[in-house]
């Protein structure tokens, strides 16, 4: 019974998105859009319609959810969002390369 509890959660959990920039100018990437439920759907049809790539991260999701549009994102996720950056620009790279 306690699957099933877990199993409804995780179902009636409300999407999210967040979409970052990073312009290497700046200190570190900013928050430009963030919404739940329809406006998450809105911010992915977006990012889908100009070739953005999309990374789901639930947990990096929620704290990223928590800045202001504009802010840049703190210290402790550095990190995890500079992995997430340089595969995105291996993925672009490798994109223009089969293009060629």
């Amino acid at each position: 019974m306690a699957e099933t509890g877990k199993a409804d959660i995780k179902r009636n959990k409300i999407k999210q998105a967040i979409a970052l920039e990073y312009d290497p100018s700046d200190e570190a990437p900013r928050v430009i859009a963030s919404g739940r439920g329809v406006l998450a759907e809105r911010i992915i049809e977006r990012a889908q319609e100009s070739d953005v790539p999309i990374h789901r991260d639930d947990k990096l999701a929620d704290t990223l959810s928590r800045l202001e549009i504009g802010e840049m994102i703190p210290p402790e996720l550095y990190e995890v969002v500079a992995e997430i950056l340089i595969f995105v620009d291996s993925m672009d790279k490798l994109k223009s390369k089969v293009k060629q």
